[in-house]
């Protein structure tokens, strides 16, 4: 059964992957239909083997796997150094850390309550260290520092002794929080959960926040309206129990105008939804959805450019996933007050309606 690849074959030889591939097309031609990547048996990896064996090998350090390559572990180990045992690997000498995560392993000991894909796009990775408080010492200090040491983070994940290269990241702002995980025996202690964001990578290949989805729904686009309430407003700053590092958090002001507009909605004889969106590993939703007009709604408490400006990424992002949904979505942004007129210029040109308090009820703007 042909079970090698040329990403194993490149770390193998310390060969370039396009050197191996070129080498392939010229002895068997183009891959078959339907066909993405080549898969080799034994006597041809040999070949290839015999091929590029006395030929020049990247330079150490050289990297040479591509977002969604699956190599045997221990070849990477093999190939640039650094800890076999654990889930943060440091090779001496390189400018690379590795970083393995296993989402079945990790949840017998509750990682997946903390680790995985956000909203946002970044990563979540609970740092290492199976009994007590984890502290800043080997694997989780180089985390912490791999932006001011100028070093790239390479993600992996990991099924038996197979890793699958997930891309090249960051670490985010914050770097880090801390939070309450259990240890390997369920007792309670205080772990690192380090934000990390993708800069060349298949996030595609990671499960979602909290556990869920990955590399098994790709292309998995889904709509599930649910019934809604309005928000409490109660305190002046509300935070999720379970936000991402960096996650926004919502104003009294933003809760008290999306518990406003649903009332005056409802006034109108209009129903506002829930509308958790699925795309891929993610899990994405925006304050409101109007079923009956088909809007999708974004709300904030501020007219500040800043704050429109996100709006209306959020807003875009919203509607085109749930357009990938099968919804006919309209995009909305719903404001405190008027904003700028470039912004509204802006705002009409790329097809967002906008809605505005005004003393009695809102005003309703479309493009």
């Amino acid at each position: 059964m042909a079970t090698i690849t040329p990403a194993q074959l490149s770390i193998e030889l310390q060969v370039p992957q396009k050197r191996i591939r070129d080498h392939l097309r010229s002895v068997y031609g183009t891959l078959a239909e339907g066909s993405t990547r080549w898969l080799l048996s034994e006597e041809q990896a040999e070949g290839i083997r015999e091929r590029f064996r006395d030929d020049r090998r990247a330079r150490r350090g050289d990297w040479l796997l591509e977002p969604g390559d699956t190599v045997r572990r221990r070849s990477m180990h093999d190939a640039y150094g650094g800890q076999q045992q654990g889930g943060i690997s440091t090779p001496r000498g390189q400018n690379d850390i590795f970083i393995f995560t296993d989402p079945e392993s990790g949840a017998r000991y509750g990682y997946d309550k903390f680790e995985g894909l956000r909203e946002d796009g970044s990563y979540s990775y609970t740092g290492e260290g199976q009994y007590g408080p984890q502290e800043f010492v080997r694997g989780n200090r180089a985390l912490r520092d791999c932006a001011k040491d100028g070093k790239t983070i390479r993600l992996f994940r990991t099924h038996g002794t197979s890793a699958t290269y997930v891309g090249a990241f960051t670490t985010g702002t914050p770097t880090y929080e801390i939070e309450t995980i259990p240890d390997a025996s369920g007792n309670p202690r205080a772990g690192i959960i380090f934000n990390l964001l993708p800069t060349v990578a298949r996030v595609e290949l990671l499960p979602a926040y909290g556990g869920g989805l990955g590399p098994e729904a790709l292309i998995d686009y889904s709509a599930a309206p649910r019934s809604w309430t309005p928000p409490e407003y109660d305190d002046v700053v509300v935070a999720a129990a379970d936000t991402a590092p960096g996650d926004r958090l919502v104003s009294r002001i933003e809760f008290e105008l999306q518990a406003a507009f649903g009332e005056w909605l409802r006034t109108q004889g209009l129903s506002p939804r829930r509308l958790p969106l699925r795309a891929g590993s993610a899990l994405i939703e925006p304050d409101m959805f109007v079923p009956e007009r088909n809007w999708i709604v974004e709300a904030k408490k501020s007219i500040a450019r800043g704050h429109v400006r996100t709006a209306i990424g959020q807003v875009l992002d919203y509607a085109h996933v749930a357009r990938k949904a099968g919804l006919d979505a309209t995009p909305v942004i719903l404001l405190p007050g008027l904003p700028e007129d470039d912004l509204r210029e802006l705002m009409h040109t790329v097809g967002i309606t906008l809605i505005w308090r005004i003393e009695d009820g809102f005003e309703v703007s479309k493009p």
